[in-house]
């Protein structure tokens, strides 16, 4: 993550910077609240714990702010997808700010980062996840196959691929 968080070019986009302990609670709890997520099994507890190792461990984890409150948060790696292609881990925005922007902004400032070192980004969406397809078609992504019952028995993990 850079030293230097991005500050918004103007006042209606939100201020991105590296994620903190003290906003553990609040994106965890983005998760948890999630119907998604909650069918995958997380819990505030489980979600916690995986932001604090990834905190721990120096993961590349950017939050963005409205408000002065975290609105939402992608966790990206850069050598993720092979060793040589960038990957969106997570992105979760805010359910009441969902449709501001916050989401387009993330990965903006992900993709910004991880393509000034490799060539191709990818990530996985869940099948019956239409809403976050549209939204990856959307910023350039394109399908490019798919993993049956990867985390959950009858459910395809979607692999999306963008290229620089």
């Amino acid at each position: 993550m850079p030293s230097t968080p991005a500050s918004p070019a103007n006042e209606s986009e939100p201020y991105i910077r590296p994620l903190l302990a003290g906003d553990i609670p609040v994106c965890a709890a983005m998760m948890a609240g999630s119907q998604l997520w909650q069918r995958y099994g997380v819990t505030h507890a489980s979600a916690t714990q995986r932001l604090h190792n990834g905190l721990n461990a120096h993961e590349t984890i950017a939050v963005a702010e409205a408000d002065g409150n975290p609105a939402g948060f992608v966790w990206y790696v850069l050598d993720g997808a092979f060793h040589r292609s960038g990957y969106i881990m997570l992105i979760a925005v805010r359910e009441d700010v969902r449709g501001s922007g916050i989401g387009q902004a993330l990965m903006g400032f992900a993709e910004d980062r991880m393509f000034s070192l490799v060539k191709d980004i990818f990530l996985l969406v869940s099948d019956f996840n239409l809403a976050a397809q549209r939204f990856y078609q959307r910023l350039g992504y394109t399908q490019v196959g798919a993993i049956p019952d990867y985390i959950l028995p009858g459910i395809s993990e979607l692999i999306y691929h963008k290229r620089c």
